[in-house]
């Protein structure tokens, strides 16, 4: 039977294998059963759970972290329903709040599966949150033991660098930290993620490579692999992987190859016990998988 992956091109599997446990700790639901926030025109259609195990399936990982995204706001209902639907002891889930949310709110959210808070900031456009709400907010999930997601571009890693060395919680940044390609290291948020790498609590995505690279799915993204691998160098026990599924930022006719990304694993962690860390050790480790 021939199987479609909605927002996936190509249909075969990776040539390497995920191991067991292996978590895609970066990908969203869609879902119109629930609310909307801001343009509609940011909704994406057949990104739900179901779509979503199809890719999963053919990927190999079995753990998940389902990232709240923009167009559903701060009614985090749908990334709930999508850690029902995946499984509570194998998915985990990150949200998007307001200073006004409750303490039982979050500790229902906790309970729930959420572990983390996600600030995605890089366009301000219809944005649910703003630069204000990240101290007061990282202050208040740190209790629980939760980490602040950032999703910000690497000018404003840069402006921030004092708002983001102030933070008591773990920071987690999105895609590679978003630095321009190719000559990322040159960028001074390189210099200011490098600074709080150090502190014990700062970790990267590997994910996302088709935001900023110029050489693209044609040059086999071959310019992030320098940033990637430095991120690793600098701490191989705080860096996780995820697929962006439903790669949201890309045209309907363009789509990633889900299973070229997860290959793109391999040339980014050539050693292959860092790579099961990557994949299994450090995201059970970050979302609180037993």
């Amino acid at each position: 039977m021939h199987v479609v992956y909605s927002h996936s091109s190509g249909t075969v599997k990776p040539a390497s294998m995920a191991p067991e446990g292996a978590c895609d700790a970066h990908m969203h639901v869609y879902d119109r059963r629930f609310a909307l926030h801001g343009s509609p025109d940011a909704m994406v259609d057949k990104a739900t759970a179901a779509d979503y195990r199809l890719v999963q399936q053919r990927i190999g990982t079995q753990r998940t972290v389902v990232v709240q995204p923009r167009v559903h706001g701060t009614d985090n209902s749908v990334t709930l329903d999508a850690i029902r639907a995946l499984g509570p002891a194998c998915t985990r889930g990150v949200a998007v709040l307001r200073p006004d949310v409750t303490d039982a709110e979050l500790e229902r959210l906790h309970a729930d599966g959420i572990r983390g808070i996600r600030f995605t900031l890089y366009t301000p456009a219809h944005a649910a949150t703003d630069f204000s709400m990240v101290e007061p907010l990282a202050q208040r999930v740190h209790a629980l033991g939760w980490h602040v997601q950032l999703h910000w571009n690497a000018d404003q890693i840069a402006e921030h660098a004092a708002l983001l060395a102030r933070l008591p919680c773990t920071i987690v940044f999105d895609h590679l930290a978003r630095l321009p390609l190719p000559d990322a290291k040159v960028h001074p948020a390189f210099d200011v993620v490098s600074r709080l790498c150090k502190n014990g609590r700062t970790w990267i995505k590997l994910s996302g490579a088709y935001l900023d690279s110029k050489s693209g799915a044609e040059g086999g993204y071959a310019d992030t692999t320098g940033i990637a691998q430095a991120w690793v160098r600098q701490a191989p026990e705080r860096v996780v992987w995820g697929s962006d599924w439903p790669h949201p930022t890309e045209p309907a006719a363009s789509k990633p190859d889900d299973a070229v990304l997860f290959d793109l694993l391999g040339q980014w962690v050539p050693d292959e016990a860092v790579r099961r860390r990557v994949l299994v050790d450090n995201p059970a480790l970050l979302y609180d998988f037993s």
